[in-house]
């Protein structure tokens, strides 16, 4: 709804895909003159029962459901399988005369879903994504994702360059790679030893527990303790 916010009470349609329809978000978005369709998950709680059996169901039947305003469209593409779209934007729901005879829900969904759709399978592609249980890392993967395919979207049209999205990518990652070495080189050089006499905590701790000590590595300038150095008073354990 905030990203919403420019496009309300205009009379616009919002396309979704499963990850964010529900009957209750499209209820809040026609309360602002602003129509849904998407594509929603049989898991729902709104979903109902009939609509999630898909057992015994035949090719290409369509089964239509209403709550209010919303239209909920149980399409099967193949057998003992169903597609579900829920719809703010049409008053009826009719079929067409092909052979898949496909509900006109259906068919406005396939045209207007390429900004969701095709998102997602071009970032499907070159992913950061990792297997994850925590949902704020996965929110983060995506936003790494779309942020790189957006800056690619952004490079090839204000520069005109045909350079490949797999290319781009391994240029920004080299890019950040090394500004983050560059800024943590400066960091390191920036630090301020600690006053004489007085201690700081070891930052090395491969053999201590929190020790403290005022002396730096030679090599990574890190601050080490009596007992995380090695090969005399200057070098850490890990170097």
């Amino acid at each position: 709804m905030r990203l919403m916010e420019p496009y309300l009470d205009k009379g616009r349609t919002v396309t979704t895909d499963n990850y964010f329809t529900s009957l209750s978000l499209a209820n809040r978005l026609l309360a602002c003159n602003t129509a849904l369709l998407g594509t929603i998950n049989k898991i729902r709680r709104e979903i109902p029962p009939p609509a999630k059996n898909t057992k015994g169901r035949e090719e290409f039947s369509t089964h239509v459901y209403t709550s209010g305003s919303a239209i909920l469209t149980a399409y099967a593409p193949k057998k003992n399988k169903a597609v579900c779209i829920l719809s703010t934007m049409h008053k009826q729901v009719t079929i067409s005369e092909g052979r898949k005879r496909k509900p006109n829900t259906i068919t406005d969904y396939n045209s207007m879903k390429c900004g969701v759709d095709i998102m997602d399978q071009k970032v499907r592609g070159y992913t950061v994504r990792a297997g994850t249980r925590r949902w704020p890392v996965a929110v983060f993967y995506n936003m790494l994702d779309l942020a790189a395919m957006n800056a690619h979207v952004l490079y090839t049209t204000c520069t005109r360059s045909t350079e490949s999205r797999r290319d781009f990518l391994h240029a920004l990652a080299e890019e950040l790679r090394r500004r983050f070495l560059q800024e943590k080189t400066m960091a390191k050089k920036q630090r301020p030893p600690p006053a004489p006499g007085k201690t700081t905590q070891c930052q090395v701790q491969i053999h201590c527990n929190r020790n403290h000590s005022s002396e730096r590595c030679a090599v990574c300038a890190k601050y080490t303790c009596r007992k995380c150095r090695k090969d005399g008073p200057w070098i850490c354990s890990n170097c």
